[in-house]
């Protein structure tokens, strides 16, 4: 009999007719001929009320007494859905996450998972029973209680699903399904019928809420089919798996970030290391970096720019200030009223012009771009949080998102889309142990770029919009672009171009940077541009300073970085390609599939 996997968040259970509901759904999958295991989340706000509770005892509570209180949620909403099925006339055990068997680490309140024994459900299921698991939660090599973080019990029931070989992870939430975009924000956001692993990988990375990223990260890890439906009704969801919607679009979604704070670190000296540093003193404190752009440095002192959960700001800033000294910076500035919005899409590999198409939308309607990060398959902007939401609704409607996509044959599955190998799935469901562990697909090197810089750019609306579409107009095909943040109301734009484009496009930079008063652009007739893609890229916040780690010590500097969250790109000296790749290779051995 296939296993299925059902999983309920706290909306879904909120209260008793809720839970009965589920009850019955769980029910109806037992009688369609399937083993049935129930994942479900604290009932309604339970969390939130026992976060206040202990506010009030405790401005700092211990950890692990969070942990100890946070899963008795959980521990209440498992209990009454057995309870509901018996009722229902059906057999139900419930268990928690010890019970279970997720042994994690012990990192309390964020906890990752890193194996889980299969014996004890397994019997249960054997038995007829449906199994009622509590999610969000584990227990350590110590037996000690842990809690998995944010979105916890989505990430319980795709690890459940993975060890247990199911046919489907089914996520019943208070929405039908994966949108477009957030329906509250963009009224004509559409469901999507199916998404790939690596978009909904950089969607939830980008603000979409639907789905949190850790969870995705075992979906695409493990090959776990992911249906999310409503609680509500049986109308079909969202399927996330390897294949997208369609290949004949560039962009399947748009997603808003409000909740960032963008940090600079303004004057690093220009060589190797400086970045390790910067890096290391964040992962230090586990805090979580997204967007990071570096560009070429100017007179020896380059800006390093990145986000920051808006939360965890008066951290960073506090590790920046001892690292910033350490390195020799000038110092480090920040803006805590800004958002990002990304656009998002396989398709955007294939196709050329999605960026100037972004950035003309925008500047058509007066949203000033503050930072730029592309990859291959999501561009991300910041702009200030007051155009927020006219922004995200701005680039919703330029790519037509609220059409369905055409139908078009598949192009075939590679490293280079970021998409899972499903050939490599029973080897890695058969190595189990340290189930959360970063996950290296690939390390890529391109020597066939070159390197543009235009400096100086007025920092006002459309200007990134009309450089591109000049550079376009030209017949010249761009890949990576990086703005980082202007001073002085002033900006640099960067981005690498085939080296057989160079000097057509010098041309094309030299006549709009005339145009707008900037210097002659700056250029490099070859760079290498190294890719480290995988599983697990940004929630890991260790990879990042070891990446600037094996390449500071082999002496290799860093001109440009770009950051998604199925991929890192660095570019370096055209001459050290081969050098930087052997240093990444060396760096990632361990984890390297």
């Amino acid at each position: 009999m296939p296993i299925i996997v059902q999983k309920f968040g706290g909306t879904s259970v909120a209260d008793s007719g809720k839970i009965l509901a589920a009850a019955r759904k769980a029910i109806r999958a037992k009688q369609q001929g399937n083993k049935v295991v129930v994942v479900v989340s604290a009932m309604g706000h339970t969390t939130d009320e026992l976060i206040a509770l202990a506010r009030q005892i405790s401005e700092n509570p211990p950890a692990r007494e969070m942990d100890m209180l946070l899963s008795t949620g959980e521990q209440v909403s498992v209990a009454l859905m057995a309870m509901a099925i018996h009722a229902l006339g059906h057999e139900a055990v419930s268990m928690t996450g010890a019970q279970i068997g997720i042994v994690t680490d012990s990192v309390h309140t964020k906890a990752r998972i890193r194996r889980i024994s299969t014996d004890r459900m397994q019997q249960a299921l054997e038995e007829g029973k449906i199994v009622i698991a509590a999610g969000f939660q584990g227990i350590d090599e110590r037996f000690n209680i842990t809690t998995l973080g944010r979105g916890g019990s989505d990430t319980t029931a795709v690890a459940l699903a993975a060890v247990l070989h199911a046919e489907v992870c089914e996520i019943y939430t208070d929405v039908d399904g994966v949108y477009t975009t957030d329906p509250r924000l963009v009224a004509e956001a559409r469901k999507l019928s199916r998404i790939s692993y690596s978009e909904m990988l950089e969607l939830a990375s980008a603000g979409a809420a639907v789905m949190h990223n850790r969870s995705i990260e075992f979906g695409k890890k493990f090959g776990v089919p992911i249906h999310v439906r409503s609680s509500f009704s049986d109308v079909p969801g969202t399927l996330i798996s390897v294949q997208p919607e369609s290949y004949a679009q560039p962009v399947c979604g748009a997603a808003l970030a409000k909740n960032e704070a963008r940090v600079t670190v303004q004057g690093l000296p220009d060589r190797p290391g400086v970045a390790m540093t910067i890096f290391n003193a964040l992962a230090a404190r586990n805090i979580g970096i997204d967007m990071i752009v570096q560009n070429v440095a100017a007179k020896g002192l380059a800006d390093l720019s990145f986000t920051v959960p808006r939360d965890e700001l008066p951290g960073a800033l506090s590790a920046l200030k001892e690292a910033a000294q350490q390195v020799g910076a000038e110092g480090v500035t920040y803006d805590d009223n800004v958002a990002k919005v990304s656009i998002v899409g396989l398709g955007m590999a294939t196709q050329t012009g999605v960026a100037e198409r972004m950035f003309r939308a925008l500047g058509e309607k007066g949203i000033n771009i503050l930072m730029i990060t592309t990859s291959e398959i999501k561009i991300s902007v910041l702009v200030s949080r007051q155009h927020a939401h006219e922004a995200l609704r701005t680039v919703h409607e330029a790519f037509q998102l609220h059409q369905p996509p055409p139908v078009c044959d598949a192009p075939p599955v590679s490293a280079a889309t970021g998409v899972s190998r499903p050939n490599r799935t029973a080897e890695l469901v058969a190595q189990m142990e340290c189930m959360e562990e970063l996950m290296i697909e690939g390390i890529a090197l391109d020597q066939t770029q070159a390197r543009v810089t235009v400096s100086d750019v007025p920092d006002r609306p459309g200007l990134a919009a009309q450089l591109f579409e000049q550079i376009a107009a030209a017949g010249v095909v761009v890949d990576m672009i990086v703005q980082s943040v202007g001073r002085d109301g002033k900006a640099d734009i960067s981005f690498t171009i085939p080296s057989g484009s160079l000097d057509p496009c010098l041309a094309t930079v030299r006549r709009v940077a005339q145009s707008l008063g900037c210097p002659p652009p700056d250029s490099a007739p070859q760079v290498a541009k190294l890719s480290v893609f995988g599983v697990g890229m940004k929630s890991h916040t260790s990879l990042s300073s070891r990446m600037f780690q094996a390449l500071a010590a082999a002496g290799i500097n860093v001109d440009m970085i770009s950051t998604s969250e199925v991929r890192v790109n660095v570019v370096v000296d055209g001459r050290h390609g081969q050098k930087a790749l052997e240093a990444l290779e060396k760096e990632f051995a361990d984890v390297l599939v």
